[in-house]
């Protein structure tokens, strides 16, 4: 087997099991080529050859799968997830079991799931931008939490985002106007995301049956005009963590194409990256199916009929289990 390395080392506390990932790989004969990102890397350069390798794995937080995800969308590469981040709340939502050797092995069956990105769309200055995303974007308060977390990000880990919060108890309220598959809707909020997956932090579903093979976002308004008041969203989520029973607070909508215009302008973020300080209007769209992520027996994502031999088995002559 073939494999394909690509490692953020400035991801988070757990960048360094990766390499315990590619032992697993050398020990048994495969070849791994490892690339590690530096600060300015051009994600198309090192993807280039995508297609000359049975498997991508991408190795990172959010914020860099996503990116990385985004410029293989479409490429048909079966593509391993790898927690290297502080939250790694895709990983979460794929639902792998995060040992190094368990997903070595599932590299080497690859089982794969065909999974959805979002594609978000805002401009600044009359210049025009364009990110994929692959668990949620958003604007007003949750990007001014991940703007306020940053500094403490990588010594606290995510209870910087709750320190955060507390340090904001009156963020500002916002009128949304929300076209969602050319249905209107208005809503006044502190903050308004589109996600493309359910699971946050403490493994909390914010929106019921949100999933990544749906081809569809999901479109959530913060309905509160103080942080206190999301304490009893966030009860319910630790109580109920499926949602089973709604979510408090939160007015939600549905589709594949959403357009949002703020009353004002506000800073915006793409999973968990704050890419801009003043945006009033941004589209997301759902890019169904544009990703093949490789998933083992634990993800909510298997395939019905799994394989029944790996794909890429060890050669006979080595000594190692399958």
């Amino acid at each position: 087997m073939r494999c394909l390395i690509v490692h953020n080392p400035r991801s988070g506390f757990g960048s360094d099991a990766v390499f315990a990932f590619e032992r697993e790989l050398v020990h048994a004969g495969d070849e791994c080529v490892l690339r590690v990102l530096g600060e300015d890397c051009d994600n198309e350069q090192v993807l280039e050859d995508a297609e000359s390798f049975d498997v991508v794995v991408i190795s990172g937080g959010d914020g860099t799968v996503s990116n990385l995800l985004y410029t293989l969308r479409g490429r048909g590469v079966d593509t391993c997830v790898f927690p290297s981040g502080t939250a790694n709340l895709l990983f979460a939502n794929i639902g792998n079991s995060p040992e190094p050797a368990a997903l070595a092995r599932a590299c080497r069956w690859a089982n794969v799931a065909s999974c959805d990105l979002g594609e978000a769309t805002w401009s600044v200055d009359g210049t025009s931008f364009t990110r994929g995303f692959s668990i949620m974007a958003g604007t007003g308060f949750d990007a001014e939490l991940m703007s306020a977390a940053a500094p403490n990000k990588r010594a606290m880990g995510e209870a910087a985002y709750f320190m955060a919060a507390l340090s904001d108890p009156n963020p500002r309220v916002v009128h949304y106007v929300i076209e969602v598959d050319d249905v209107t809707h208005e809503c006044d909020g502190i903050a308004c995301l589109v996600a493309n997956n359910a699971m946050i932090q403490l493994d909390m579903e914010i929106v019921p049956g949100c999933t990544m093979d749906d081809g569809q976002l999901d479109v959530i308004v913060l309905e509160v005009s103080r942080t206190a008041e999301l304490i009893r969203p966030l009860l319910s989520g630790l109580l109920d963590p499926k949602g089973k029973l709604g979510r408090p607070t939160l007015e939600t909508f549905r589709g594949a194409s959403i357009s949002i215009t703020a009353s004002e302008p506000i800073p915006m973020q793409v999973d968990g990256e704050v890419i801009a300080q003043s945006v009033t209007h941004w589209d997301a769209n759902v890019l169904a199916g544009v990703n093949n992520l490789i998933v083992d027996g634990l993800s909510r994502y298997a395939p019905e009929s799994p394989r029944t031999n790996p794909k890429h088995p060890v050669p006979a002559e080595l000594a190692f289990p399958e």
